[in-house]
């Protein structure tokens, strides 16, 4: 019998996070996955980062972890979005050569201390007295250890949809994980059923680019993580392009030849990335969509068609595909699919990602019904924390909403659930203007160095980057130009970051494009900072007010739609209850705030 400390199964983005930081904190760790060839593998588009996702790899990064290090390490393609918006948005994003991130990160895992790479199928947990013990596999074979992480993606009992085809399957011709599925439901741990989906691969040498708009990179590239040394290079330009009504109409007529709309799929599907059968179904009066054309690599044609995922017949696919100016020649390589699995409803975890149900066993990514690569590695990571310091007897480690998005993530699933694959959007933090992603090091590389996630060498170049940053801001508060404060006159945007900066002595000016990110932020939006400040510590004290019972949340103006019909569902009878539904904005909260008291002062009259 093979014995270990904590056994990770599954090696995609959260099993690589969890099994890292296992290892890093000196438990011996094994990693379990079906194939080790697809270990980290890019299971569906190319790219790491974006809003919401930037800043959760950024926070891996800080805490220790490794996914935004390796997508520096193979990004072709760099760009930060939200540029000309303020910085509560602003994220980087990477298209990553798919094929070399995987080669590189698991070069890079076979040599980390403590960690074990071994391939097999994890069957059946071993539990004894409701306290994890082990893994038992498909050919018998038993992993004893003190924690279990799983991580096992969309393996969970998956099923692939190709029109009217469906298979098993957890990913392309890789067998789903059908036993650990029926494990988990026979222990009595509600499940429930998801679907995702991935757009069509189009060789590039059949495609003509002249019909589509060029996207390139930023001329200067600002990396995931703070460990990046030296300039990022931009090896390939991504293009834009667009559906139309002839696209539409063939989607339209063939839509009982979907898997989606011919009810053969059972799982609900992701609202803020669906398919485009779902778009020209419920958004009609949309003349056109968007196309991404991706390169998956340097070393490959393939290029992803990000904006045409889909589970129609490949002979439809390929027909609506070449309606599409500069695809009339194009060649398909793979048909989009969609993918339906298993997952276990996060209310039944604590926040540290340890189920309730089971001593020392943990969940963490697309199990716990959320999507996304960046969304599985930040689970992973606190998954991986949180099980060896259980076995350790050591207090857990827990992310407010206040300190990380990641606290905001897992904070949202384990108190509400998911009824669609959870995305994280900016919009679901109370304090995004301090969330950043500019200061995720402020935030969490001390935390990361009481772990023991970070070197020595990592943490006095954040202390010296910490110095600069803090030093330069207090310095400029107190600068003038022409006789007024630079801080009013920046705030006013009638100086701009370049003109304060050659007014910083040297041993102050920053050293990185991030630094200049984070001066640029505290600086121009100080009074909006404050603010926040104050607004967070006010529903803090509001927490406790509670919400009359009965009372009509349909009638609030200024809320949307979907939130007073959660509101409606729900029905909270406190703020703090309110505050945690999944969507909520500090500004719907502030106006329910304000209901509740004209409703209790007309109560009083």
């Amino acid at each position: 019998m093979i014995d270990v400390d904590v056994l990770v199964v599954g090696g995609g983005h959260a099993g690589i996070e969890a099994c890292y930081a296992s290892a890093k904190m000196g438990a011996s760790t094994m990693l379990l996955t079906i194939h080790l060839d697809t270990l980290a593998q890019m299971s569906c588009n190319p790219s790491i980062g974006g809003t919401a996702k930037g800043q959760l790899v950024r926070e891996i990064d800080a805490l220790g972890g490794i996914m935004g290090w390796m997508a520096d390490r193979c990004g072709i393609h760099f760009r930060l979005l939200n540029r000309k918006k303020g910085p509560a948005v602003q994220a980087p994003r990477a298209q990553e050569d798919k094929a070399l991130y995987r080669i590189e990160m698991k070069h890079y895992l076979e040599r980390v201390k403590n960690l074990i790479l071994y391939q097999g199928i994890a069957s059946r947990l071993i539990i004894k007295e409701g306290k994890i013990k082990g893994v038992e596999l498909m050919d018998g074979t038993r992993i004893k250890s003190k924690a279990v992480i799983l991580t096992p993606g969309t393996f969970l009992n998956g099923l692939i949809h190709i029109g009217t085809i469906n298979y098993p399957a957890g990913r392309a011709n890789e067998p789903a994980s059908i036993e650990l599925a029926e494990n988990l439901r026979n222990l009595g741990f509600k499940m429930g059923r998801l679907k995702t989906g991935t757009p069509m691969r189009i060789h590039g040498d059949s495609i003509n680019y002249s019909n589509f708009q060029v996207q390139e990179g930023d001329d200067e590239p600002i990396p995931f993580s703070f460990r990046t040394k030296g300039k990022l290079n931009n090896r390939i330009v991504c293009h834009l392009g667009y559906t139309n009504e002839k696209v539409h109409k063939i989607i339209r007529e063939n839509l009982h030849r979907s898997a989606l709309y011919s009810g053969r799929i059972k799982g609900i599907g992701p609202r803020y990335c669906p398919s485009i059968e779902d778009k020209i179904v419920k958004f009609p009066h949309h003349q056109r969509h968007h196309i991404f054309l991706e390169p998956e690599g340097l070393d490959t044609k393939e290029i992803y068609a990000n904006g045409l995922s889909s589970s129609l017949p490949y002979e439809v696919q390929e027909a609506f595909m070449r309606e599409i100016p500069g695809l009339e020649n194009a060649v398909m390589m793979r048909p989009g699919y969609a993918i339906e699995y298993d997952f276990v409803q996060p209310i039944q975890l604590k926040k540290t990602l340890e189920t309730k149900k089971i001593e020392n066993l943990f969940l963490a990514g697309q199990i716990n019904g959320t999507s996304g690569y960046e969304e599985a590695g930040a689970q992973g990571i606190i998954a991986g924390i949180n099980a060896v310091l259980k076995i350790n007897s050591r207090p857990p480690f827990v992310l407010r909403r206040d300190e990380a998005y990641i606290g905001v993530m897992i904070d949202d699933i384990v108190t509400q659930g998911v009824d669609e694959p959870y995305r994280l959007f900016t919009s679901r933090a109370e304090y995004r203007l301090y969330l950043r992603s500019d200061n995720a090091d402020l935030r969490l590389t001390p935390f990361g160095k009481e772990l023991g996630l970070i070197d020595e060498e990592t943490y006095e170049d954040f202390l010296r980057s910490k110095e600069r940053k803090e030093r330069g801001r207090k310095y400029i508060s107190f600068q003038k130009k022409k006789g007024k404060p630079i801080q009013s006159l920046f705030s006013s945007r009638n100086i701009d970051l370049d003109e304060i900066l050659d007014l910083l002595p040297e041993d102050l000016r920053p050293v990185t494009n991030n630094e200049k990110m984070f001066l640029e932020a505290e600086l121009r939006y100080r009074g909006y900072l404050e603010r926040e400040k104050r607004a967070a510590e006010r529903l803090s004290k509001e927490e406790s007010l509670n919400i009359p019972e009965g009372m009509d949340f349909l009638s609030i103006e200024g809320i949307s739609k979907e939130l007073k019909e959660k509101l409606k569902k729900y029905a909270p009878s406190t703020i703090s209850e309110a505050r945690k539904i999944s969507g909520m904005t500090p500004a719907a909260l502030s106006l329910l705030i304000v209901k509740i008291k004209e409703w209790k002062d007309l109560e009083k009259s």
